[in-house]
């Protein structure tokens, strides 16, 4: 699958690498969304690595309550991701607008979130960035985690213990005053629960 294959339709974001534009497929006609990252960039801010590993982690994952990775390809300038396509936007966004969930939106929102983030620790996966701008919704109302960009594997050779994520949602055991300590899928249900309660918070 080359770019060649997709019909652009429309941006729909922006990001520090590159765009978010709308596509689809010439021969299903299936939509998605298409993330463009320039090399360039990539290479100046030292991200080429992230990048490499986060693509390494989204090809072997399919979860319905997880943004999907679909095709991925080059081109002299740019790296291009295929992902499911969804424009009920984050959640942080309609905390921003003041929306107000109901309780048993938000108790379904998050059965469907500890059912993506299981899926990702039966592969060994920590997302460590469970949070509401990396929650998307579709627009029949379900939630689908991305931002894979600072996700890691979990091994018993390869303990983690590197400081990532967003501070106001980020473990206790994943900060240390004097040395490194390993820290595992744990951290991403307290985020998770960092993210329910704001959620409910807006009631």
């Amino acid at each position: 699958v080359t770019f060649d294959h997709f019909e652009i339709l429309r941006a729909i974001g922006k990001g520090s690498f590159g765009k978010v534009c709308v596509v689809q497929k010439t021969d299903t006609k299936k939509m998605y969304a298409m993330k463009y990252m320039n090399k360039h960039k990539c290479v100046e801010r030292n991200e080429v690595r992230n990048v490499f590993k986060e693509l390494q982690i989204m090809q072997g994952l399919e979860h319905p309550f997880l943004v999907n990775l679909w095709y991925s390809f080059q081109d002299d300038e740019d790296m291009f991701m295929v992902v499911d396509l969804l424009l009920g936007g984050d959640l942080r966004y309609h905390l921003q607008q003041n929306v107000r969930f109901r309780e048993g939106t938000v108790k379904l929102f998050i059965c469907e979130l500890v059912l993506a983030l299981d899926y990702l620790q039966s592969k060994h996966i920590i997302h460590r960035s469970a949070r509401p701008q990396a929650v998307l919704l579709c627009l029949s109302g379900h939630v689908h985690i991305t931002d894979f960009n600072i996700a890691t594997m979990l091994t018993k050779d390869s303990p983690v213990t590197t400081i990532a994520g967003t501070k106001p949602y980020m473990a206790p055991e994943m900060f240390s005053s004097t040395k490194p300590t390993s820290y595992s899928f744990a951290v991403d249900w307290w985020s998770l629960g960092v993210t329910a309660y704001e959620l409910l918070r807006t009631r």
